[in-house]
């Protein structure tokens, strides 16, 4: 008999999300973890929950643990120097809200306490140095502390993005590094977002709070000037780069960057091993569709494995199933996130005229307006 019926690589959301959403199921659990958890109650970055991932949040029972989450009401789509915008409004769209803001840490430190309740799941703290995959189970190597050991299972959710690299992928190097930071505002959000393209790259303002959540997407070399330079230089450039639509910036908090790279794995479920977020996908910010895709892996694949017989897990039949019921979201979102940054990120001026009638084009027309945001909240199957 393998040691769990399944057992996930990866302690971040989507494997946490994965372990929760098994709760009551009837099956051994188990989680490999390797970054301690304090240090991700840390982690400042600003999260953009959707609607859809709200749902799923609320029946972990996560979501009462994440407020004050800041609602997202409205969605402001322009590019810099061009005309055309879009207006997306959780109103006319008959939702509460288009999205919540959350920081990263948070998340965190919600699903650690709720996996600390979770009696049906095994979590362990170690460095994975291997993973195989057998007719029968599959097997993960790891360190604990202690030495090599070893642990067998029906089935192997990856959901460390790191070990992306053990499965083949393809990949894209967007030449762009993104900043993250929070800054106040001289005029009230009002709960607005705002998406900006620019020729390096979107620049997104997040409702958080009183504050904004940025998140700058440029150059790498801009990036790393932006969080070397005194922060009056930066708040210059921000202002600069978006304008004075929510007057002036001030107050910039501790700034941070990440480069940005497209990495899509060719094949997300076989021979007993299944990849999920970042480890299936890992997508540029820009609308900020990963965490959410990701979080939608983690429901679905819990939702195939309620579904079928125990002797089923790790098969074909289950990892076909699955496959299926990922496909068109999966490509959706990201062919939908890739499309974004090579259309935009980019100053070419017969581009820039078709950019400006397509969001024109775009906030004439409620139907696909409509079309847009149920596909952010929901994916394809929304």
């Amino acid at each position: 008999m393998p040691d769990f019926d399944i057992l996930i690589v990866g302690g971040g959301p989507v494997g946490a999300a994965t372990a929760l959403a098994l709760r009551g199921v009837g099956l051994s659990v188990g989680l490999l973890e390797a970054r301690g958890v304090q240090a991700a109650r840390l982690d400042p970055r600003p999260i953009a929950l959707s609607h859809g991932s709200r749902l799923i949040l609320e029946r972990l029972g996560l979501w009462e643990a994440l407020q004050p989450a800041t609602p997202i009401e409205r969605i402001h789509v322009s590019q810099r120097g061009g005309f055309g915008r879009v207006e997306l409004d959780a109103r006319e769209a008959q939702l509460p809200a288009l999205g919540y803001v959350v920081d990263y840490g948070q998340l965190v430190t919600a699903m650690d306490r709720e996996l600390e309740a979770h009696e049906g799941c095994r979590r362990v703290r170690a460095k994975v140095l291997a993973l195989e995959a057998g007719p029968d189970t599959a097997v993960a190597r790891f360190d604990a502390g202690n030495g090599p050991e070893q642990a067998t299972t029906r089935l192997l959710g990856v959901a460390d993005g790191g070990a992306l690299a053990t499965t083949p992928a393809r990949t894209r190097d967007y030449h762009q590094a993104v900043v993250t930071t929070r800054v106040s505002c001289g005029v009230p959000h009002r709960n607005v977002a705002y998406e900006r393209f620019t020729p390096e790259g979107p620049l997104a303002l997040l409702p958080m709070g009183e504050r904004l959540a940025l998140v700058w997407t440029t150059t790498p070399g801009q990036a790393q000037q932006l969080c070397e330079m005194p922060e009056t230089a930066f708040l210059e450039r921000l202002q600069g780069a978006f304008g004075r639509r929510l007057g002036a910036f001030s107050d910039v908090g501790e700034r941070a960057r990440y480069p940005l790279t497209l990495k899509v794995a060719h094949r997300i479920a076989e021979s007993r091993i299944v990849a999920l977020g970042n480890a299936a996908q890992t997508l540029h910010p820009v609308a900020g569709q990963g965490l959410n895709l990701g979080l939608r892996d983690a429901w679905e694949l819990a939702a195939t494995l309620r579904d079928c017989e125990h002797h089923e897990i790790g098969e074909a039949a289950q990892l076909g199933r699955y496959r299926s019921r990922r496909r068109l979201d999966r490509s959706g979102g990201i062919g939908f996130t890739d499309a974004l940054v090579r259309l935009f990120s980019n100053d070419i001026a017969p581009l820039k005229l078709a950019r400006g009638l397509g969001l024109a084009a775009l906030g004439a027309a409620a139907p696909a307006k409509d079309f847009v945001i149920r596909r952010m909240t929901f994916g394809t199957r929304g």
